[in-house]
Parts: C-alpha cells; sequence; structure tokens
C-alpha cells in the first residue's frame, strides 16, 4: 500500500503493533533509538527487550494474564508464540530466556518486507499516521512532545495503592459510610481497635522494601503527596493515623463508637466490584504487602486484584485522552500502545500494541472496527484506560478477573469460577473475530 504507518518505539508493544498492521499488508516504518541510545534501564539491542523479570506470567487459562495470552494468540500475536518457542521452566508460569526471546521477535520483525527498521532517538513527531509505543521511560525530547501532544495528561511516577476485590472482603468486619455522613456512603471502611493498630504499624515499619534501580529518586522526594504509606508510618507511630487513617467523623458501626484508626477503601470501576485502599501508596515487596495488609480488620483473605507500586514511569491519563481503541479522540491519525497508555506488564502492553495495530489497520482499509467484548480480558483493559469515571484519578492496570463484568452466578471454587470466566471471553472473542472475519484460532 501506498500508506506508510510510523511505529515510534520497538518495544514488545511497537513490535506487536508493527506486526498487526504488517498482517494487513501496510507499510510500516519501525523506530527504534537502540543501539544508538540506550534508556537507563535497557542493556540488550534487540527489540522486545525484557528490562525486569523474565516472566509473562500465568499460563493457565484460569488466571487473568494466562486468558489475556489465548486472547493475543486469537488477535495474532507475535510475542506470545516467540515466548513459547524460548520457554525455560518456571512451574506454571510462562518465563522465557530473554535474549533469545528477544532475538526471536527482532528476527521476524527484521525479516518482515513490510517493516522498515529506522534506527536513532526520534525527537519529533513523523507526520501521518503515528503510533506511539516509547514506553515507560519515554526519552526526555519525546515525553516533552508527548506533553505538548497531551497537555497536562502526562505522569512521570507511578505511585499506586493495592487494590482488593469487594466480594473477598469480611462483611462482618467493614461497612459503607461517608465521613461526617456528607454525602452518599460510598467508602468501605475497615475499623481498627489499638492493639489491633499497633500490630499493623510494628509490622508495617519493618517490612521489606523493594530496592530502587539505580536511575530512579523515590517519588515522595518529588511529591509529598506520593508519599509511600510505610514512610508516613516510619515517621511517628500516630502519624497514620492524621492522615489517610484518621478516625475523625467515622462511626464504627458495631460499637458506635469512634475506632481508633480507620483504612477506607474507595470504589475502582463502575461495577462496584473492584476497590483500592486509599492513601496506601507503597514500595512494599509484593509478598509483604500481601502480609502486611492482611491484618487490617475485614481484609484477612482479600483477593489482590493490583499490588500498589511507587517507581519511575511515564504514562498519559488515557480516560481523557483515548478511545478503547488506544486512538486519540482528537486525532484518529494518532495512537498510544504500551505502558505508556496506563496498562501494566509486559503482555498487557504487547496486547494494546496488537489492538492499536488491528484499528489502524481497519481505519486504512475502510474495514469494519473491531469491537473487543468488555467479557474478554483484552475488551476490559481497553474499557479501563478510556473509561472517563477513571479520569482524574488514573493509575495504571494489569490483567485481573476483577475488571471482567460479573458472570452472575456465586461459584466458590476460584479455578472453577475462572474457567467459566475464560470461556466466555474465548467464546465472545471468537463470535467478534467471526463478525469481522479476523479468525485465528
Amino acid at each position: 500500500m501506498s500508506v506508510t504507518v510510523n511505529v515510534i518505539g520497538a518495544g514488545l508493544a511497537g513490535c506487536e503493533a508493527a506486526w498487526s498492521l504488517a498482517s494487513y499488508g501496510i507499510n510500516v516504518r519501525l523506530f527504534e533509538m537502540k543501539p544508538e541510545k540506550f534508556s537507563p534501564a535497557h542493556k540488550y539491542g534487540g527489540f522486545a527487550e525484557l528490562v525486569c523479570s523474565n516472566s509473562l506470567k500465568a499460563a493457565r487459562l484460569e488466571s487473568a494474564a494466562g486468558l489475556l495470552k489465548a486472547e493475543m494468540e486469537m488477535l495474532g500475536s507475535l510475542t506470545v508464540p516467540c515466548a513459547k518457542e524460548n520457554s525455560v521452566e518456571a512451574g506454571g508460569a510462562l518465563a522465557v530466556d530473554r535474549e533469545k526471546f528477544s532475538d526471536s521477535v527482532t528476527a521476524k520483525i527484521r525479516e518482515n518486507p513490510l517493516i522498515e527498521i529506522v534506527s536513532g532517538e526520534v525527537t519529533e513527531l513523523p507526520d501521518g499516521i503515528v503510533i506511539i509505543a516509547t514506553g515507560p521511560l519515554t526519552s526526555g525530547a519525546m515525553a516533552e512532545k508527548i506533553k505538548e501532544l497531551c497537555g497536562e495528561g502526562l505522569s512521570f511516577y507511578d505511585a499506586a495503592a493495592p487494590i482488593v476485590t469487594y466480594e473477598s472482603l469480611d462483611k462482618e468486619k467493614v461497612f459503607f459510610a461517608s465521613r461526617y455522613d456528607r454525602g452518599d456512603a460510598d467508602y468501605i471502611n475497615c475499623p481498627m481497635e489499638k492493639d489491633e493498630y499497633l500490630a499493623f504499624y510494628k509490622e508495617l515499619i519493618s517490612a521489606e522494601r523493594v530496592q530502587l534501580k539505580d536511575f530512579e529518586t523515590h517519588p515522595f522526594s518529588v511529591y509529598e503527596g506520593c508519599m509511600p504509606i510505610e514512610e508516613l508510618a516510619s515517621r511517628g507511630q500516630d502519624t497514620m493515623r492524621f492522615g489517610p487513617m484518621k478516625p475523625v467523623g467515622i462511626t464504627d458501626v458495631r460499637t458506635g463508637k469512634r475506632p481508633y484508626a480507620v483504612v477506607q477503601l474507595r470504589r475502582e470501576n463502575k461495577e462496584a466490584t473492584l476497590f483500592n485502599l486509599v492513601g496506601f501508596q507503597t514500595n512494599l515487596k509484593f509478598g509483604e504487602q500481601k502480609r502486611v495488609f492482611s491484618m487490617i480488620p475485614g481484609l484477612e483473605n482479600a483477593e489482590f486484584m493490583r499490588f500498589g507500586v511507587m517507581h519511575r514511569n511515564t504514562f498519559i491519563n488515557s480516560p481523557e485522552l483515548l478511545d478503547s481503541d488506544f486512538s486519540m479522540r482528537s486525532n484518529k491519525n494518532i495512537s498510544f500502545a504500551g505502558q505508556i497508555t496506563g496498562v501494566e506488564g509486559y503482555m498487557e502492553s504487547a496486547a494494546s500494541g496488537i489492538i492499536a495495530g488491528i484499528a489502524t489497520a481497519h481505519r486504512i482499509l475502510g474495514l469494519e472496527p473491531l469491537k473487543l467484548p468488555r467479557e474478554t480480558m483484552t475488551g476490559a483493559l481497553s474499557a479501563y484506560v478510556s473509561d472517563s469515571f477513571n479520569s482524574g484519578k488514573f493509575q495504571p492496570m494489569g490483567a485481573n478477573m476483577g475488571i471482567l463484568p460479573d458472570i452472575g452466578v456465586r461459584i466458590k471454587d476460584k479455578k472453577e469460577k475462572y474457567g467459566v470466566y475464560a470461556e466466555r471471553a474465548l467464546n465472545a472473542l471468537r463470535e467478534e473475530l467471526d463478525r469481522i472475519g479476523k479468525n485465528n484460532s
């Protein structure tokens, strides 16, 4: 075709976007600044470099990660087959030899006659149709261009609190209420007695933290509002009680009295299936978060759909800027893909690249647009990053079963329940791909 699409960034998302476009016979110009320039986290010269863990999470279909990968294969993924070809033993997870995986993706991209590789840093947006997939460590010059494009909707730190499912809370210990009974009772309250608070405080200040990378400074040194809860606690035994755990204006429905401290949970999605721990941004290791935060009354058996994170991560305020196909509402010739959109994780980033690539190809060719069903993991992620409900409080999100619509049936066994979710998702995606004549399954 005479049309050429510019894809900026040859990470997981950029490679998937380029691959999807080429599968429709569309020419692609793929820009990658390596090996001329490396970000502080990148070391290897190949494409789709995995900079942290070499695990792509669970492989089983009855998991959010496994379902996402199955959907990606149905959509024509490049990275999932490459990962399977270069897998290493990792129990129930799909883990890869990271260099062989990168080499495999790089070779397939370079061998594709419709994909032209342009090496060097991009400092200006190319004319024409563009997919921006520059990642969480976007270089300074491009970050400035994105900021100009997106206005103030660009963040440089991912400071997110843990998210738990409503279903997993102990309803005998928590209650809905607003402070001073003002407005609707939108918050879930987890009241603490003094002995419970002191035990929680002791474990929190001694819990193991994530070691920051050399190129990162702690977010709280830049912005006081990003203070990790454990750092706040370390300033004094009662500091949290005058901050996010203040009990003022709250009456414990069990005792009729004000609790010693209270943890509040705020709704994370329209369906009210997910709630985040208000003010609990944290730099604790994931296992420590599970251990310590499960000490909060009502959260003893909480199912964590996302753990709190605090690290360098450039991302845009997607709910204000993007449609569910990852294109800009204000300019359909510009799309975003990858972690810069607010999807969290390797495969989530790759999936967004597939969606952006397919959507762009369909617009160019005048084809019926792909409408990802909300019941699919890809559809749910796309809906999350584009939902105006999240505007103004947007934080990155990875694949999890909590963002899928409820199945409407109570199933106690988690594996069985998630199996039903997965079957529903794959059937819905299969029907949609049949509708548009693109079924790769």
